[in-house]
């Protein structure tokens, strides 16, 4: 093997020596001023000294714009809140005037209307005091006069108004008595009994009080019927009679008195008679007890039931003329039950009027 090489010391110490002048070189550069100083002209030194100057207010300005804008959109947003403010204020505003605008429209119809009323109660009791004039005037002049129990006025739904006043008077055997039974023996009885049955009695009465109660400047008739119909007083066939004609009329409720029930009932010869009248009647007063029990199809003998009765008065009811108003005036009677409901729809149909008077009616 080679012998290792040995160290040099003169080698070393160069290498060293080396280095560190090397290192002192180095050591100068850095710490010797590189930068000289370089003195600038006055001129360019104010210049840059506006330069920043302008530059920090520009900053500024920048900074205040958007302050300001700030600033704007705040009042925008404001002034859109007062806007609305204004239009809400504006439409209560107007709200308000329609309302005084109604008030008053209001006010001042009511007053029209107070107005009118308070001329319509005037108008009114001058012809209140005219009327009261007129009935002093015409005192009595109800031509005939019905006194009941204690001197009562009755008061119904009866209405005897119109220029033409029909009267029509059931004058059947059934008007006799309110059931069957003493309806069969009183039609055997003399006609002294007849005449004073209880319920012809208070047929006559209720006849004698309608007379009393006709207008005097109308007219009226009275027709009785049975299986036939004819004129109260003879001769008077389809003429209408004068209700100023005292001494006529007390004739006619006297005839009545006279006249004794007898036969069954036929209503359509009755409503047929209407029908021919010339001129027509304005208003109809029925005084019955029942439906009918004869007609132009009535057997000709045996009972009639109820279903037929029904039947027979609705074949009568076709006969009636239309626009005349019929008031019923029922009289009670045993098994008749339908009666009542029929008359009833014939016053409902007719405008007219349907009562069932008590016993001591009139």
């Amino acid at each position: 093997m080679k012998k290792k090489r040995g160290v040099d010391p003169v080698s070393m110490s160069f290498l060293d020596v080396i280095s560190c002048g090397f290192g002192a070189v180095i050591l100068l550069f850095m710490v010797m001023k590189h930068s000289a100083n370089i003195e600038l002209p006055s001129d360019v030194v104010a210049t840059v000294a506006e330069t920043k100057l302008l530059d920090e207010e520009i900053k500024n300005g920048k900074e205040a714009l958007v302050r300001v804008r700030n600033t704007l959109s705040d009042l925008d947003e404001q002034n859109a809140k007062a806007q609305g403010l204004a239009r809400s204020i504006q439409d209560e505003i107007k709200t308000a005037l329609d309302e005084e605008t109604t008030k008053d429209s209001r006010t001042l119809a009511e007053k029209e209307d107070i107005a009118k009323l308070k001329a319509d109660i005037e108008s009114s009791q001058k012809e209140l005091e005219r009327l009261r004039a007129d009935e002093d005037k015409l005192k009595g002049n109800n031509i005939r006069e019905f006194v009941g129990n204690g001197n009562r006025q009755y008061v119904t739904g009866l209405v005897l108004g119109g220029s033409r006043i029909l009267i029509l008077v059931d004058t059947s055997a059934s008007m006799l008595d309110n059931t069957i039974v003493n309806i069969l023996r009183r039609r055997n009885m003399p006609t002294a009994e007849k005449l004073a049955s209880p319920k012809w009695v208070h047929v006559r009465k209720t006849v004698d009080w309608l007379t009393t109660q006709l207008p005097v400047p109308s007219q009226y008739q009275i027709y009785t019927f049975s299986n036939d119909v004819k004129p109260l007083l003879p001769g008077t066939d389809g003429k209408w009679l004068e209700v100023a004609d005292a001494g006529q009329l007390n004739k006619a409720v006297s005839t009545l008195s006279q006249v004794v029930p007898s036969e069954g009932t036929n209503m359509e010869k009755l409503f047929a008679m209407v029908r021919r009248m010339s001129p027509q009647p304005d208003n109809i007063y029925l005084i019955t007890d029942g439906l009918p029990t004869q007609g132009s199809r009535a057997k000709n003998q045996g009972n009639v039931s109820g279903k037929e009765r029904e039947e027979l008065f609705a074949a009568a009811v076709r006969e009636l003329p239309p626009g005349i108003p019929v008031n019923t005036i029922l009289e009670p009677l045993e098994g008749d039950p339908m009666a009542a409901g029929a008359y009833w729809r014939l016053a409902v149909e007719t405008k007219g009027s349907f009562m069932m008077p008590s016993a001591d009616w009139p």
